[in-house]
């Protein structure tokens, strides 16, 4: 995960210090259990959310910054993601996470709900440590009731053919933007920036969350599994329909409509047919040109921020993430 950083040396080295204090996080008992979830914190999640805290807390006054508060806030953040991670596997019977068997299918869904639950604990644990009386206490927990709520209405809509692409980014908005919306605007809060700054960089993190995810959801119509390091067209078989889909269907349901009849009949050459009628029916295209605007607009919001090398980082970071070619 850290080589991912080598052109950000400063935050490389925070990261570190997040990596190392999850892991004394991630203590318990059971030392098997132990060595999967730190195994699972460092399978190749490359740490994007607290990254972007720590970019947006160097915008302030950083030697007014408590920096062990700012690496609990930051450790608070990737272990609140890695909670949803292993819930969300749960609920998909997911057989691999980034490359890997996940904590569901190797020991079970019993032991991978509690792993889960153990995660929100430990996210709790470290906000109380280093925001107790604090406003961003409430608008934690507040985030993770909007992310959890996400996940609720991507699941009320498995297999509804009706899905809108307003409904769509409503669940995107909550499942995967609000995280980084929290990750930008608080770190702009705790870097003691001004509050102008604080509300831009919480749009700045929305935007990027809400490009991020549209990318992901075009490579399961465009990667192949060892890029992907998950099985290939799962949201499609699991009856999650996004954007490219969603975009190809409205125009053309008839074609897609003997497939998407089938519901959890779905074979996978069907999967693989309907992925191609995607590409056929300019849906990977147009589910592109969302994401670009919303890359766009994070970029030009990121222009409004103050001059200063944390600005270069972020802008830098933004491009690498979602300006990519397939």
């Amino acid at each position: 995960m850290l080589s991912y950083w080598n052109d950000y040396p400063t935050i490389q080295n925070k990261l570190q210090a997040v990596c190392s204090l999850i892991e004394d996080q991630l203590e318990v008992r059971n030392k098997e259990i132990q060595e999967t979830l730190i195994e699972f914190a460092n399978s190749g999640g490359k740490y994007l959310r607290p990254a972007y805290f720590l970019f947006f807390t160097e915008l302030g006054e950083s030697s007014k910054q408590n920096q062990k508060q700012l690496t609990q806030i930051a450790a608070s953040i990737e272990i609140l993601h890695m909670a949803t991670l292993i819930h969300d596997d749960i609920i998909d019977d997911s057989p691999l996470r980034r490359g890997n068997t996940t904590v569901q299918s190797r020991y079970g869904k019993d032991i991978a709900v509690y792993a889960g639950d153990l995660l929100f604990t430990q996210f709790f644990d470290l906000l109380t440590q280093s925001m107790n009386g604090s406003p961003y206490l409430e608008i934690n927990a507040t985030s993770m009731k909007r992310l959890l709520l996400g996940e609720l209405d991507q699941m009320h809509s498995r297999f509804n053919r009706q899905e809108t692409v307003e409904d769509y980014l409503s669940s995107i908005n909550g499942k995967t933007a609000e995280l980084f919306w929290l990750a930008c605007i608080q770190g702009a809060h705790f870097g003691k920036t001004s509050e102008e700054i604080e509300s831009l960089s919480g749009e700045i993190g929305r935007d990027i969350g809400l490009a991020f995810q549209i990318y992901d959801d075009i490579l399961d119509y465009t990667a192949k599994q060892h890029v992907l390091q998950k099985p290939i067209l799962e949201d499609l078989a699991q009856g999650v329909y996004t954007l490219p889909l969603i975009l190809a269907n409205q125009e053309h349901p008839e074609v897609f409509a003997p497939y998407l009849d089938k519901e959890k009949d779905l074979s996978l050459e069907d999967a693989q047919q309907v992925a191609k009628l995607v590409v056929t029916y300019d849906g990977v295209k147009k589910a592109k040109e969302f994401a670009h605007s919303y890359t766009e607009r994070a970029l030009q919001k990121i222009a409004q921020l103050p001059e200063c090398q944390a600005k270069d980082g972020i802008t830098r970071l933004t491009k690498q993430l979602l300006q990519r070619a397939f």
